[in-house]
């Protein structure tokens, strides 16, 4: 095969540091903008984010280039940063250290990319927390509570 072909859709679940309500409605479009800016520049395709005050969903194809904790890890701090000139009131913002990292087949993309974009209504009838745990549930994820949150 003279062709290397690399399709891995993913859904990313990543929060805020103590899951602070850091992330306004007046920024959050900023936000979520600027990070798939940069998964653009890391040449990660069909990207959607979305999320509320205390975390944000990314879906997207990743990168062949590029480990998938090395996106992360630039998504992260590169956001992070962007945050923090944002208002003066953001300099002690940080993400959690960890992240969810869930693949999606293509049958459930469009699906999952609703999902994403509903995040608002969604979680008037559900916390993070459920939320998460459910999706661990879902990937027969085993997991110890005690480590889920910092």
């Amino acid at each position: 095969m003279p062709q290397s072909l690399h399709i891995l859709n993913a859904h990313i679940i990543f929060a805020t540091k103590g899951r602070r309500p850091w992330l306004t409605t007046n920024i959050r479009e900023r936000v979520w903008a600027y990070q798939s800016r940069i998964l653009q520049n890391l040449e990660c395709n069909s990207i959607t984010t979305g999320g509320i005050a205390d975390h944000v969903h990314v879906l997207c194809n990743l990168t062949k280039k590029f480990a998938t904790t090395k996106v992360l890890e630039i998504v992260k701090k590169d956001s992070s940063k962007f945050i923090k000139t944002l208002d003066s009131t953001l300099r002690d913002f940080h993400w959690q250290d960890g992240y969810g990292l869930f693949s999606v087949s293509p049958s459930h993309f469009d699906a999952v990319k609703k999902y994403v974009l509903d995040q608002e209504g969604h979680h008037r009838k559900e916390t993070f927390q459920e939320e998460y745990l459910r999706i661990l549930k879902k990937y027969e994820v085993a997991y110890d509570e005690r480590y889920l949150w910092d």
